[in-house]
């Protein structure tokens, strides 16, 4: 759960990201999933376009996506929203985003 400071925090850095997937008018597939798993696993912050055709609006699909990923939805607005889940990979350690408490 994050706090409102740090959901100000991220909306900031997610001003500079763009959208890097796209839910259209097909259903939220096991594969996507997989594949914005993956992307938070690397990148802790993205952005999440929907498409007008889409049977879901952006609010049901973040929370569908967030809900099966394990990840917080920062931000819904217009057609986009922002998700994030922090990793615990060693790798990653110098690059991970330090939230504010």
């Amino acid at each position: 759960m994050l706090t409102s400071k740090q959901r100000a925090f991220l909306k900031n850095l997610a001003a500079k990201i763009q959208p890097i997937f796209q839910v259209g008018k097909n259903e939220i597939s096991d594969n996507m999933v997989n594949q914005i798993s993956d992307a938070l696993t690397a990148h802790e912050l993205i952005k999440v376009s929907v498409l007008e055709n889409s049977p879901y609006t952006p609010r049901e699909a973040a929370d569908i996506i967030s809900e099966r990923t394990s990840s917080d939805v920062v931000l819904v607005v217009g057609r986009r929203f922002i998700l994030y889940r922090e990793t615990d990979d060693e790798k990653r350690r110098e690059t991970r985003i330090i939230l504010p408490r």
